[in-house]
């Protein structure tokens, strides 16, 4: 089968590349590995920046549906010391430029938007190399094979697409988040509820926090980070919830009550997440006919930036092709030239940002982080 633009990964830059094609009545098709839209939860809360993630919703012409989602009070921001106390405290007056909305919700948008058929479901990624010059084969675990003129991995962390194009891999930064979720938070788990407030709450010392963050209809989502070796990752047995919560929270002993319950308290299985990350530079010669974007390009400390990087990736990828038609390479070096350095600048300061949370002078780090960035 012939298709001119392939995108691999139906995350929210490989939606909204072939969201913002569409706006210019350019045809794309999207594969994606997992067998639909629901075959698994979409994580928790995203904050969409005025200055990435909502400037492509604006390209999309899905701003008003963006603004339908939008969680009041998400944008509420607390800093705690491990006894509880209030170090700072900015509330959600509705005037800040990064509102909070459902990760489910935002894709659920971008996916309505695109013509029936744009994603193709249960098509994992088996192989991909090159043909006849600037094209590419891609094979997929289910005997299916596409040729492709334009061939862009969205397909995240662990890319398919990108040893095409680079030789860097992910390494692990020797910090994990480990993720639970506590619900009816306001009549099971008041203490805690009080102490995260409305948005999110930054609980810290040097090289251990616990954050969390007040998601719709009474839930509160933990994301617990320690800086750990990963064969004490892989040493922890996962089989006993509340036995790995408790070997979680033994790193926060003598801490407030109301904070430790926010992992002692989970009423789901912890995620343990390793943090990988890209080198801050990475970038990859001009490779006729394949480029990356969002994570696939740039894996980077989670810093509340990945999301909007990755859908603005994917509205200037596709603003480049609209504005060089029959010139693929004209747009993807277009593209690459603006993505490079945008990139670069932002894992720089997504590493600042883990600085700021774990290094030895927090938590009163993260404070004078978010006094310099105070509008």
């Amino acid at each position: 089968m012939k298709t001119s633009i392939a995108i691999i990964g139906a995350g929210l830059g490989g939606l909204m590349l072939a969201r913002v094609l569409h706006v210019h009545g350019i045809a794309s098709t999207i594969f994606e590995a997992e067998a639909s839209a629901n075959a698994r939860a979409q994580g928790g809360m995203l904050d969409i920046h005025e200055n990435n993630g909502q400037l492509a919703l604006k390209a999309a012409g899905l701003f008003d549906r963006f603004l339908e989602i939008i969680h009041p009070g998400g944008q509420a921001t607390r800093v705690l010391d491990k006894r509880g106390r209030v170090l700072y405290e900015q509330p959600d007056d509705g005037t800040g430029g990064r509102p909070e909305v459902p990760r489910g919700e935002l894709r659920r948008i971008l996916l309505e938007s695109l013509p029936a058929g744009t994603v193709r479901w249960g098509q994992k990624v088996n192989t991909v190399f090159p043909f006849d010059g600037s094209r590419h084969v891609l094979t997929f675990a289910n005997g299916s094979t596409v040729t492709t003129d334009l061939l862009v991995g969205a397909d995240g962390a662990w890319s398919k697409v990108r040893p095409l194009l680079s030789d860097a891999k992910p390494a692990y930064v020797g910090t994990a988040f480990i993720e639970t979720y506590l619900f009816n938070c306001d009549t099971h788990h008041k203490a805690s509820a009080e102490a995260v407030g409305e948005g999110s709450m930054f609980a810290l010392a040097p090289g251990k926090g616990i954050v969390a963050h007040r998601e719709p209809g009474g839930v509160l989502h933990t994301y617990v980070q320690l800086n750990q070796s990963q064969d004490w990752i892989d040493s922890i047995d996962r089989s006993d919830r509340a036995a790995v919560l408790a070997t979680v929270a033994n790193a926060f002993d003598g801490w407030a009550p109301p904070l430790t319950a926010l992992i002692t308290d989970g009423e789901t299985a912890p995620v343990f997440r390793p943090i990988h990350a890209l080198p801050v530079a990475h970038k990859w010669p001009r490779t006729p006919g394949a480029t990356l974007l969002g994570d696939a390009a740039h894996l980077m400390i989670p810093s509340g930036e990945g999301a909007n990087l990755a859908m603005l990736d994917g509205a200037e990828l596709a603003k480049a092709i609209a504005a060089h038609p029959g010139d693929v390479e004209a747009a993807l070096l277009a593209y690459e030239t603006a993505l490079f350095p945008r990139s670069a600048c932002e894992a720089a300061a997504a590493k600042a940002v883990l600085d700021a949370c774990l290094g030895g002078d927090s938590p009163r780090s993260l404070v004078d982080f978010f006094k310099s960035h105070q509008p």
